[in-house]
């Protein structure tokens, strides 16, 4: 029986389908915090079964009878240990046999302040003796459409990361990953560095923005300070600025970038461009000259 956790979120309800492509219904079991928001999900014969990372009491039974779990990490950076470690002991305590866990890419050796509660999470799956697959995602390429809208209407795109490239891939493409190594006949514990096949740079970003808005976005470098500062001045909470501005500054050194294409080889085709997001998701517009 396979699981996922979080699986009403983003990357959860990718995950669910991408199960589906390899597993009947039957055999998927989706935990989610508020199972009222997985009425879709049950309605298509998949168990649907509370699983609240804040309730760690709870959590052992509704594992029962999963052997594969996709554990996806939580969305509470500042809880995520605590709340980590409790999925980590139920899992243990209902015999689940492998577990599956979305990490950072690079996350031994990123400075990135999000990669701390990963290399933590990773300790304690291996510390826990449950057969295991690290699945190091990196950016995902939706992270730089969250403020695609105020870039296009202002003609211009901020941030701190300089030249410093990042291979981004959607979460649709990590999640087919994901359910690959769920799926997968189990092997020795692995670590799986996953990222797009194609590296970009903010002014890539910049220009597809351009392309699909049919209108010119530039990209402008900023020194972390004054970048935190024009979030704080676009109505991002403080500490959410300064989380954001440290991510975009320390991403300069290129520690989001991977050229392995172990993503693109575990789901049997190239990841997903770039360009080709943006214009899928923002629209499409003529070829431009800021075409990449």
């Amino acid at each position: 029986m396979y699981a996922v956790t979080g699986a009403t979120g983003q990357f959860g309800r990718h995950a669910i389908a991408a199960l589906l492509k390899r597993a009947s219904p039957n055999e998927i079991v989706a935990l989610a915090r508020d199972p009222a928001k997985a009425t879709d999900l049950a309605e298509g014969g998949i168990a649907v079964r509370p699983f609240d990372y804040d309730a760690p009491d709870r959590l052992a039974a509704s594992l029962s009878g999963v052997t594969r779990l996709l554990f996806v990490s939580s969305d509470t950076p500042d809880r995520r240990v605590a709340q980590h470690k409790a999925v980590i002991d139920a899992a243990a305590q209902a015999g689940v046999a492998i577990i599956a866990y979305t990490s950072i890419i690079h996350a031994d050796a990123n400075p990135i302040s999000l990669a701390e509660s990963h290399r933590e999470t990773e300790r304690l799956i291996a510390a826990s003796g449950i057969a295991h697959a690290i699945l190091r995602n990196s950016w995902y390429i939706e992270n730089h459409l969250i403020g695609a809208e105020a870039a296009i209407t202002h003609g211009v795109l901020l941030g701190s990361t300089g030249d410093g490239p990042i291979s981004a891939a959607t979460r649709a493409d990590y999640a087919e990953a994901a359910a690959a190594v769920l799926t997968e006949a189990p092997g020795p514990n692995r670590v799986y560095e996953l990222a797009g096949d194609e590296a970009f740079t903010l002014s890539d970003v910049a220009a597809a923005l351009s392309d699909a808005a049919g209108r010119s976005v530039e990209y402008r470098n900023l020194p972390e300070a004054e970048y935190r500062e024009a979030l704080i001045g676009a109505g991002v909470p403080a500490d959410f600025a300064a989380a954001l501005a440290e991510y975009s500054a320390k991403a300069a050194s290129g520690i989001l970038a991977d050229e392995s294409r172990t993503l693109s080889g575990l789901i049997g085709r190239p990841t997903e461009t770039l360009r080709a997001t943006v214009l899928r998701t923002i629209g499409s517009a003529a070829p431009s000259a800021n075409a990449r």
